[in-house]
């Protein structure tokens, strides 16, 4: 039986195969078998409380092709990975929260610029930060792509090894 991840993951591929909107060029399609991914990973799934920036600051973030992307600082999110405490800036836009960040594996297993995350809202002043749904952005699979890219504070040097992985 199917878990919810393994449809989104499979309904994903069936996208980047086959849609006309899909990241990969005509090219990248002739060979394309799917996106590789980390295993499930429940324990890297967390209910957390946001610490909200005293004043929400516009920042601009700049974009894989020179440009910038006009974001706020929403807040920090703090949780443990292997036991160490690890803090995250969360953004926000029009769309909604935004979460870019790099891991220990950058460049190894995981694209060296960042995955992304939007975190969910959940009651209480709470979001659900799940990095099994973190992915790669289109930049990764096709440079004519703009993607932000990750802030330096959003850098962490342990690995997380769920999610998307660096794609060949």
């Amino acid at each position: 039986m199917d878990t919810e991840l393994q449809r989104m993951r499979a309904e994903k591929d069936a996208f980047f195969a086959n849609d006309r909107r899909s990241p990969l060029t005509r090219e990248q399609k002739k060979g394309f078998r799917g996106l590789a991914y980390f295993a499930e990973a429940p324990e890297l799934r967390f209910e957390v409380e946001v610490e909200r920036f005293p004043e929400e600051e516009e920042v601009q973030i700049q974009t894989s092709t020179g440009d910038t992307r006009t974001y706020t600082r929403y807040g920090r999110v703090r949780f443990q990975v292997e036991g160490v405490e690890q803090s995250l800036t969360l953004f926000a836009n029009e769309y909604g929260l935004f979460l870019p960040f790099v891991d220990g594996l950058a460049g190894t297993e995981t694209y060296p610029a960042g995955r992304y995350l939007e975190p969910e809202i959940l009651p209480g002043g709470k979001v659900l930060i799940d990095f099994n749904l973190a992915y790669n952005p289109y930049c990764a699979y096709n440079e004519a792509w703009s993607c932000p890219l990750t802030p330096f504070q959003n850098r962490l040097k342990l690995p997380i090894r769920a999610g998307e992985k660096i794609f060949h």
